[in-house]
């Protein structure tokens, strides 16, 4: 008795925490993208080695070496290698070349190879909730240096060079190169956590659960994201309990988003309202006309009722939220709701009402990515229950109409369930990520979109 007491308490006192509805699993591969073109883009080692000319206050000349200039910049080659529990080491690894004129008047020229190094931590933003990175414990470390000046120059000069030039100045013109190609780097999470639309009804925004997560492999971001209707309600991510996890066949180093069935429902809830459907044409692709002369074939009871053709009109509401299960190279979207089937009057009076049934279907959901948007083309699976509610024709056996409703949701159903779905499903915005090049695969509760380089 004390002992499951004692478990009760503690399930008590331990904090609830609930699965995150989307995984990013982060590689070298695009991680040495995206600092690379960072550094590509800022120009940074250009505009730090420029600086490295101009007289600065309280720098003290050079005895023998006058207009001091940098140039030739070689083109940066960056190592990085990930840090578990930390982040990211970075080696940036360049050179350049010092010209100058010696108090012998000829040119001078100091070719320097140098390495900058830094440990870049992954935080997250106190402000924006935001990953970021953060540059410590930076570098500056000389591995060669060659002079055209004459050898009885070398020891002095050069030396002096080295002291009062290099050691002292280049770690404080170097390193914020450093700094500047992060800034650059976490700009690109700007957008992570923006609310972004999904259609008119609402909105998705992927929210951090807790600090990036770095290992020898990868760095990992979990989500919860929060979908939100237009009108400001939140939907909550049902099956919390399910356990979200990355395929274990990803090869290593290999960047993946994970996007869970939890998460795909909340996001089609917010189109539930527009899978209500009116279809009300005679005329629908290969099915047989759309009047109560067809229907008669199925329900002989039609025929008593309506002795002359009239045209049906067909009426779908989903009265349940939309669920998305997953099964490893399978998802099924569920819909519950009903179908009404009316019988058309003339002259702009109100269509009667035949009858009400209960229904429940699949749909097979096939996944695709277009530009930053996950996209949903569905076809029926089966139609799983059909239940008669009400009827004004009298009783009937509704089992007869299963061929019948399986055909006019193929036909007239899914092609409007088709068209809401190319909203599509807004993906996360980060470092530039381009989804055009991914490769989705379905596994267990969750969708994988293997992330790949242009």
């Amino acid at each position: 008795m004390l002992r499951i007491l004692c478990l009760a308490l503690c399930g008590l006192l331990t904090p609830a925490r609930a699965d995150p509805g989307a995984l990013l699993r982060l590689g070298m591969d695009i991680m040495n993208r995206e600092v690379q073109n960072a550094m590509d883009e800022s120009h940074i080692l250009e505009k730090m080695a420029a600086e490295a000319g101009k007289k600065r206050p309280g720098m003290k000349p050079i005895k023998g070496i006058t207009d001091l200039k940098v140039k030739d910049v070689k083109l940066p080659v960056i190592t990085l290698s990930f840090m578990p529990g930390v982040g990211i080491f970075q080696c940036v690894s360049t050179g350049m070349t010092i010209t100058g004129k010696s108090f012998m008047g000829g040119n001078m020229e100091i070719i320097v190879v140098l390495n900058i190094t830094a440990t870049n931590r992954l935080l997250q933003d106190e402000e924006t909730g935001l990953p970021m990175f953060k540059s410590e414990g930076c570098e500056v470390i000389l591995v060669s240096v060659k002079t055209n000046l004459p050898s009885n120059m070398l020891p002095k000069v050069v030396n002096k060079f080295l002291d009062s030039t290099l050691h002292k100045v280049l770690p404080g013109l170097m390193c914020p190169a450093i700094d500047a190609v992060l800034v650059y780097v976490n700009k690109k999470w700007a957008n992570l956590n923006a609310p972004m639309p999904v259609g008119q009804m609402g909105t998705v925004k992927y929210v951090l659960t807790s600090i990036p997560t770095t290992t020898a492999n990868y760095i990992q971001v979990d989500f919860n994201p929060v979908v939100q209707q237009q009108r400001g309600d939140t939907i909550q991510l049902a099956g919390a309990g399910e356990a979200l996890e990355f395929p274990k066949d990803s090869a290593a180093g290999s960047s993946q988003l994970l996007l869970s069935a939890a998460f795909l429902t909340a996001e089609l809830a917010l189109l539930q309202k527009s899978f209500d459907v009116n279809v009300q044409d005679t005329t629908i692709g290969e099915l047989p006309p759309q009047t109560t002369e067809t229907l008669a074939g199925f329900i002989p009871e039609v025929a008593e009722a309506y002795p002359k053709p009239k045209p049906l009109v067909t009426r779908i509401r989903i009265n349940k939220p939309p669920k998305v299960t997953m099964r490893t190279g399978k998802s099924l979207l569920h819909l519950h709701g009903t179908l009404q089937m009316f019988a058309a009057r003339q002259r702009g009076r109100a269509p009667v009402s035949l009858f009400l049934l209960e229904i429940h279907f699949n749909v097979k959901i096939q996944y695709s990515v277009r530009e930053d948007r996950l996209q949903m083309a569905t076809s029926l699976d089966r139609l799983l229950s059909l239940s008669r509610r009400s009827s004004s024709i009298g009783a009937f056996n509704e089992k007869e109409l299963t061929g019948f409703i399986t055909d006019f949701l193929q036909e007239a159903y899914i092609p409007a369930i088709n068209d809401v779905l190319q909203v599509g499903l807004p993906l996360p915005d980060f470092l530039d990520m381009n989804y055009n090049l991914a490769e989705l695969d379905i596994a267990e509760n969750a969708l994988v979109l293997d992330l790949k380089l242009d």
